[in-house]
């Protein structure tokens, strides 16, 4: 039987949190007892007194982890570059701050912590001797559109082959997995002003992408987070500004969509888009990273009942057979922790249909369970 382990990114419970539903421990006891055998939790933005929290607090954590016998797997570590008002962070400044949540995760018994996607390299080396002496390790999270055998994954390989570091490796998100956009995405789309002929046009042209051709198949924009590309596409769309790696895609976004619609609006453009934001990854590029991976992340965006399978899901958006089969064969031995991002798509409807965080949650490890098991 495999031995990867299950646990949950609390980011997936960011809703409920901030409407009092779930506090830290109602998190924590959520997933010790009901997501099917689930111990791994990984904290970011519960933590009380960020990032100098109380001693009560920390008594607490210890209290709650012992009550629930979870396993603290990770820390989330975000580099705000616009916490001061008269500058952009430096390098130094950022790793100052990574430095901040090595203490604070050796604090709290937390022997990793993950840095966003767009983490530069540099900025990560600069804290690494602190978390060798600390025995705590650092992964980059690999992101949509990075791909698994692209730049930033690379000279973390080549660093931590060249030096022989323990304590330095990536966190795999499966939703460089997603091949499709999920339909809770399109439906938001579509109430901001989307037409419908653009999520057809989308869907057309993410299906050839998988099979590698059409207009989506030519470009990789790996060296870029999703969010970065979003922010340059929208300034591209307003006002035809354009740094020359993403000039091609981009260009391409818009013929595109103009030879399916006569007047599309800038929702149509934002729609078709989104197929920019898949990478190439395939599943097999998993396996050959398993002495770097610290962890992976489970990304999923809608939970929906198979057919023909009571009680059974999956997400349609995202392929978890491929990668997870090559996980199990290779040996890998850690944790997939669940990261729900779906509920941001739903959080322009009334309080009532609102997405449910913690049924998703559940679904998404029922999922996992039958997967890691099979």
């Amino acid at each position: 039987m495999s031995e990867i382990k299950r646990g949950v990114n609390f980011y997936s419970y960011q809703q409920a949190q901030f409407f009092k539903e779930l506090d830290l421990e109602g998190q924590i006891r959520e997933v010790s007892e009901n997501l099917y055998g689930a111990d791994g939790i990984e904290i970011n933005e519960s933590i009380k007194g960020y990032p100098h929290p109380s001693n009560e607090f920390v008594d607490k954590w210890f209290s709650w982890v012992e009550k629930y016998k979870v396993e603290p797997v990770m820390m989330d570590c975000y580099i705000d570059v616009l916490r001061f008002r008269d500058h952009v962070m430096t390098y130094h400044e950022c790793a100052e701050r990574l430095i901040d949540d090595i203490h604070l995760a050796k604090r709290l018994g937390i022997k990793k912590v993950k840095t966003n996607a767009s983490a530069p390299f540099q900025v990560i080396i600069e804290a690494l001797p602190l978390a060798e002496r600390l025995d705590i390790e650092i992964g980059k999270e690999i992101h949509n559109p990075i791909p698994l055998d692209g730049k930033y994954v690379r000279e973390i390989v080549e660093y931590v082959d060249k030096t022989g570091t323990k304590h330095l490796g990536i966190v795999p998100d499966l939703g460089i997995y997603q091949f499709q956009p999920s339909v809770v995405e399109l439906e938001s789309l579509i109430r901001h002003g989307a037409s419908r002929i653009s999520t057809e046009i989308l869907a057309e042209a993410c299906l050839e992408k998988r099979e590698n051709r059409g207009p989506f198949s030519q470009f990789d924009l790996s060296l870029v987070s999703a969010g970065n590309v979003r922010v340059y596409f929208h300034n591209f769309i307003k006002i035809g500004e354009v740094k020359p790696y993403f000039k091609e895609a981009f260009e391409a976004i818009v013929a595109l969509t103009k030879s399916r619609i006569k007047e599309p609006t800038e929702m149509d453009y934002e729609v078709v888009f989104q197929g920019l934001l898949y990478s190439h990854t395939k599943p097999e590029d998993i396996c050959q990273l398993i002495p770097y991976i610290i962890a992976v992340h489970g990304k999923f965006f809608h939970m929906t009942e198979i057919l023909g399978m009571t009680g059974e899901y999956e997400d349609k958006a995202v392929d978890y057979d491929g990668p997870i089969a090559c996980l199990k064969k290779a040996g890998y031995k850690g944790y997939i922790n669940s990261e729900y991002e779906g509920q941001r798509h739903s959080q322009d409807l009334p309080f009532d249909q609102l997405a449910d965080e913690v049924d998703q949650v559940r679904k998404h490890h029922k999922m996992l369970k039958r997967l890691i098991e099979a």
